[in-house]
């Protein structure tokens, strides 16, 4: 398990607060209005992370449902959803035995790094949702569109402050994965700042896998843009 989403959970309001998540889950709430019929009143999200964008969707949503790979994200996301269910789940081998209107999954699919890997999620995703709903999957990058960058960040918080650097690249062209780096400086009441540096690898695939593991998985999918230049694969289950 990552740092960031393990023994440095607790500090995750700090480095991706709530608010930066308003515009875009507003985004989102859109899109899934837009392509349900009647409107969606139960979400389940994979990868769901420390909640963030649930805290808007329940919000309209009679029903969200979060799971994530690690416990102490979810413990994040309890403080800040209570009235939502959290479960622990891998989004490659989840089995709920329950159907939603929409399945969600963020930027938690770019951890999938190998084709296998990204179509077993979406299997999980055609499983839970309802025939007729929609899987909404929103990838940070494709192969096509990815570009090299690097993004600092951190915020204060009661005796406690974070700051961050984020470097992405892509080291090998002909794989299916770029590496971001992080250094995380953390600093708690008056004691020195303490410096904690990881890896994260994503998973870099081309547009034309994307729809065609979507497709044999049995969606049917248009794309569309959103203002952060991203594509967003939208993915209705037939209703027969």
């Amino acid at each position: 398990m990552l740092k960031l989403y393990d023994e440095l959970a607790s500090w995750w309001p700090l480095f991706s607060p709530l608010e930066d998540y308003a515009d875009e889950a507003a985004f989102f709430l859109q899109v899934m209005s837009d392509t349900g019929s009647p409107p969606p009143t139960s979400l389940l999200e994979l990868g769901s992370g420390g909640g963030n964008n649930a805290f808007y969707f329940k919000q309209h949503l009679a029903q969200v449902t979060l799971t994530d790979l690690s416990p102490q994200m979810l413990a994040v996301s309890r403080a800040l959803n209570p009235e939502c269910q959290h479960l622990v789940g891998d989004m490659q081998t989840l089995r709920l035995g329950s159907e939603f209107d929409v399945v969600f999954l963020h930027d938690a699919i770019d951890y999938m790094t190998t084709l296998p890997e990204l179509r077993r999620a979406m299997e999980t995703a055609f499983i839970h949702c309802r025939p007729g709903g929609v899987a909404l999957f929103v990838p940070d990058h494709l192969r096509e569109t990815f570009e090299p960058s690097t993004d600092h960040g951190g915020h204060n918080g009661d005796e406690r402050a974070l700051r961050y650097l984020e470097w992405m690249y892509d080291p090998d062209e002909d794989d299916t994965h770029c590496v971001t780096e992080y250094v995380y400086v953390l600093r708690e009441g008056n004691q020195p700042p303490r410096i904690e540096h990881e890896q994260h690898i994503h998973g870099l695939f081309f547009r034309a896998d994307w729809l065609r593991l979507l497709q044999e998985t049995g969606f049917q999918t248009e794309i569309i843009c959103d203002k952060y230049d991203r594509e967003l694969f939208v993915s209705r289950k037939p209703k027969s």
